[in-house]
Order: structure tokens, then C-alpha cells, then sequence
């Protein structure tokens, strides 16, 4: 609206003063970038695994094969109280599920309304 209601002698002009070309900049120009630092190390790199000798196809088998069986023992073990309640909850039918969250509702609604009777003046 402000271009509606303003005159075109209160605009300034903004192509009355000289600009200035893309390349010039109020900032110096770099001419090239800085050269990273060198990074020395005391030892050599080695291989991932720590072995002083070149790792054979074998030895990564049976290497990934420990491995495997290790998980795969971890996983068999029980677990705690929550892994317990989550196995038990996906034996339950979908019955059983609906009757187990109908319970607890209604428990709740019984415990809002004894506590709504003893705050009543």
C-alpha cells in the first residue's frame, strides 16, 4: 500500500549514485587458500584387528563366525522384568488384550471417583 499512497518525489533514487563492479569488495581478496598443516605421526598406521601379519580369508571367517555365535548367545539369554511382561503380552489373544485394557480403565475410573468423594466438602 505504501506505493499507493506515495508520491514518486518521495522515493529515492536509487540509481542516482555510481555503483560498483561484482568484483570489487570492501574485504581483501585471498589469492589462493592457506596450506593445511602437516600431520606427522610417531608410528605407522596399521590394519584394523591389531594382527602383526596379513589377515587370511580363514582367520576373518572364523573370526566373523565367533562373533556370530557370541550375539547369538547374548540374545538367548532371559531377560528382565519388562522383556518378560512384553513376552507375555504378545502370547495374549486380542481378547485378552481388550479385557487387560478395559480392566485397567476401569480400575482407574473407580480410584478418580473414590478420590473425587473424599475431596467433597
Amino acid at each position: 500500500m505504501g506505493n499507493l499512497c506515495s508520491k514518486s518525489s518521495n522515493k529515492p533514487d536509487n540509481f542516482a549514485t555510481p555503483g560498483r563492479t561484482v568484483g570489487s569488495s570492501t574485504q581483501p581478496r585471498q589469492t589462493s587458500a592457506p596450506v593445511p598443516q602437516k600431520i606427522t605421526s610417531s608410528t605407522p598406521g596399521r590394519a584394523l584387528g591389531g594382527g602383526d601379519a596379513t589377515p587370511s580369508a580363514d582367520d576373518a571367517r572364523s573370526a566373523a563366525a565367533r562373533a556370530a555365535e557370541e550375539r547369538a548367545a547374548k540374545a538367548n539369554k532371559p531377560g528382565g522384568k519388562l522383556s518378560s511382561q512384553l513376552s507375555a503380552q504378545k502370547k495374549q489373544t486380542q481378547n485378552q488384550l481388550l479385557s487387560s485394557g478395559s480392566e485397567s480403565e476401569r480400575r482407574a475410573r473407580d480410584a478418580d471417583q473414590s478420590a473425587e468423594a473424599r475431596n467433597w466438602n
